[in-house]
């Protein structure tokens, strides 16, 4: 009986890493986004951001709990799995919902000037910048894999749970950044940002290969885990940048050339 309470709660040393993430998330969910509706500078808000945002809170709340959780805890391809949707897939979600846009359009103006000066400032600057998101995503993946920092997380328990926190910030980070509808100081073209994304696309390719050659990374797991691991980075990453790449792209509206208008032609003197 104790072993088995010792393996529930082994299982669940994520979701309780990650439970105040998921429960401000649960929260603005439940209440603070139908209130946000319901208030008059809300109105009109679309039904895709709220689903968008339900659906990110869900795939937390999947990868840090349930099966997921526990195939990870026996298993490198689940744990590759559980990073896919923490890191990945359930940022994408939660960005696409815009929720400083609608906190933005649902405070009073004098909060909303604050809220906005904020964002401009300085501050702001360095993590707003795509290459530094960059860094910190597929960065700290490379980090992880490829230095001792995984066996060192697997055996710290508060470690591991402040890599699964990395990776949820900085792919909420590296989202924002690259197409979050949300604000950002000093975004670049979508352009720039379109050659960002593709750095990480084939940071994510090159790191999958390698770990599926058993190259290069230091990850104590038998081949087949590691093999099914990097396919799941490899298969798993194209399509959430894929997803990513979609959102930027469709959001964007080219600069169209303003052509001046022709005189009027000038009848010729008699």
């Amino acid at each position: 009986m104790t072993a088995l309470a010792h393996e529930a709660h082994h299982h669940g040393g994520g979701m309780q890493a990650l439970l105040p993430l998921v429960v401000l998330a649960v929260v603005l969910g439940a209440y603070g986004l139908p209130a946000a509706l319901r208030s008059r500078e809300a109105k009109g808000w679309s039904r895709w951001r709220t689903a968008s945002f339900a659906a990110g809170v869900a795939l937390v709340a999947g990868g840090v709990t349930g099966p997921v959780a526990a195939f990870a805890e026996t298993d490198f391809r689940g744990h590759m799995l559980q990073h896919l949707l923490i890191g990945m897939l359930a940022p994408l979600g939660l960005v696409l919902s815009a929720p400083m846009t609608l906190l933005l359009r649902s405070l009073p103006p004098a909060k909303g000037r604050r809220v906005g000066a904020l964002l401009r400032s300085r501050v702001m600057h360095l993590p707003a910048n795509p290459w530094i998101a960059l860094v910190l995503s597929v960065g700290g993946m490379a980090a992880l894999y490829c230095t001792p920092l995984y066996r060192i997380a697997s055996a710290n328990a508060p470690l591991h749970h402040l890599v699964h926190v990395h990776f949820l910030l900085a792919g909420c980070l590296f989202a924002w950044v690259i197409a979050g509808p949300d604000p950002a100081p000093r975004r670049p073209s979508v352009p720039v940002r379109l050659v960002v994304l593709g750095v990480a696309v084939a940071v994510h390719a090159t790191l999958s290969q390698l770990m599926y050659a058993g190259l290069f990374v230091d990850v104590p797991v038998p081949p087949e885990q590691l093999r099914g691991a990097a396919e799941i980075m490899y298969y798993g990453g194209d399509i959430a940048e894929l997803l990513l790449a979609l959102a930027l792209v469709s959001a964007w509206r080219p600069a169209r050339a303003t052509v001046p208008r022709s005189a009027p032609a000038v009848s010729a003197l008699p």
